[in-house]
């Protein structure tokens, strides 16, 4: 059955170029999975695998094909895929202990504690991915910054209410954990963003005084390193510096964007995510790894052991390296007990492809959104909405027919992007900027080719005269 189950993955893998993007699940199916019984009695191995090859294989999201460029959904390699199974067999819990599980993830989260500029006394933690990152880095946040004894008290005898700072272009998953924090989204400050779409500093500053100003405790700000909506890199050493002046938590979102840190050309805009109290990324966003692949990385790593650790201070230990408890254990450092072998396929992939790889990769999927870029200004109908930031390409089809009626340019847009996507030919997503809709093209595909950017911008052209 293994044998049949890595058939069924490569054939699933290599024959994709040569199939629709994405096809949706006929209703037929889809009832059919819904209201199929709980089985009684067992399947052969040989007629399951055969079910999944008819019924489930051929309708993905479609994030493997060269030609996805929705949201942040990387093809994962091969390599990776691979791991991911293997440490399925292994099935280990990264609780803790002495076992291969705990010091495979030591070792990945020192390659991020390099790439990140990180001290030797940080620690972090591989979670389910971005969301459940910025919310465990937010709650040390909150245990370290917040006036009172919060794992005792709650926030139930706090005198000055706490509040927290992000961008207008930051991620929602922020507003969740700031909700889930007990701060309430009333307390979640949006800075304005400046004509580049990152966070206005100077705005920020001011919200900052007002709120000190009405008797409220500002504890952190939660700047992006590439936002999914445009790929704009928020100013993050300016606003490293007015943490400093207030002494607040400099929080960094970089799920999307910090592993472009190891490119030339943003390397500088990355490099003072070094100076962050925390910061959140996804290995399965541009490191092209299968979900569930995410990282959180704290400066701090006693204050992050503080703020989650059951165990009382005078118990804890550094660890025996020779005996089965191992080093601290990793549940003490977040919220999860039972915690699954993610790391196998990160460091699996990263021993593979190495940071020259992984460069190369990142700067092929740049080349590519500059290329589009280009093609987008020098349509004479497609119109370019937002500077082009990382991978991410935001504009529209405009003919000159319809120029300065975005109400219908809107609708010709919607109307554009869903015929696209249920065409199979091609699958990127739509969003809006200032009150235009736009397409949304962001290439972390290490498929795709320049080729595929001449697609894309002949397929909406076409599409859009076909639709006008």
């Amino acid at each position: 059955m293994g044998y049949s189950v890595v058939d069924l993955i490569a054939d699933h893998i290599s024959g994709l170029p040569d199939g629709p993007v994405f096809q949706p699940v006929p209703p037929a199916l889809a009832e059919e999975f819904v209201h199929s019984p709980l089985p009684a009695t067992g399947a052969s191995a040989d007629a399951i695998l055969a079910e999944v090859a008819e019924k489930v294989l051929p309708y993905p999201m479609g994030n493997g094909h060269p030609r996805f460029y929705a949201w942040i959904n990387s093809a994962p390699s091969p390599i990776a895929i691979f791991g991911d199974a293997l440490a399925s067999a292994l099935d280990p819990s990264v609780a803790g202990g002495n076992h291969a599980a705990v010091w495979v993830e030591h070792a990945v989260l020192g390659w991020f504690r390099t790439l990140l500029g990180f001290p030797p006394e940080s620690m972090g933690l591989l979670v389910s991915g971005g969301s459940a990152a910025n919310l465990t880095a937010l709650a040390v946040a909150r245990h370290v910054k917040a006036s009172i004894d919060v794992r005792t008290e709650g926030l139930q005898k706090i005198d000055r209410p706490l509040t927290i700072y992000i961008g207008e272009e930051g991620h929602s998953c922020i507003r969740k954990a700031a909700e889930l924090l007990g701060i309430g989204s009333n307390y979640i400050r949006v800075i304005p963003s400046d004509a580049h779409l990152r966070m206005n500093v100077p705005l920020l500053q001011e919200a900052i005084l007002a709120d000190i100003d009405q008797g409220l405790h500002p504890i952190a700000v939660a700047a992006s390193a590439g936002t999914v909506n445009s790929g704009a890199i928020d100013p993050l050493e300016d606003i490293a510096a007015v943490c400093k002046q207030h002494d607040l938590w400099f929080h960094i979102d970089g799920s999307y964007g910090a592993p472009a840190v190891l490119t030339q050309q943003y390397r500088p805009e990355l490099e003072p995510m070094s100076l962050a109290d925390s910061v959140a990324l996804d290995p399965h966003k541009w490191l092209y790894l299968p979900v569930e692949a995410g990282v959180v990385m704290v400066r701090d790593g006693a204050a992050m052991r503080d703020a989650f650790s059951l165990v009382p201070p005078y118990l804890r230990t550094d660890g025996n390296q020779s005996g089965v408890g191992g080093p601290p254990w990793f549940s003490e450092y977040g919220i999860q007990q039972t915690r699954g072998f993610r790391a196998l396929k990160v460091w699996m992939a990263l021993k593979y492809y190495g940071t020259e790889g992984y460069t190369a990769s990142l700067e092929h999927d740049i080349s590519l959104a500059q290329h589009l870029t280009r093609l987008v200004e020098t349509s004479e109908d497609l119109e370019l909405l937002a500077p082009q930031n990382l991978s991410i390409v935001l504009f529209r089809y405009a003919p000159s027919t319809l120029q300065g009626d975005d109400e219908q340019l809107n609708a010709l847009n919607k109307a554009i992007l869903q015929d696209i996507q249920l065409s199979g030919k091609a699958f990127f997503s739509g969003t809006v900027v200032d009150g235009k809709f736009a397409l949304r093209v962001c290439v972390v595909n290490y498929r795709a080719q320049m080729e595929d950017m001449d697609f894309v911008v002949e397929l909406v052209e076409d599409t859009g005269r076909r639709l006008a």
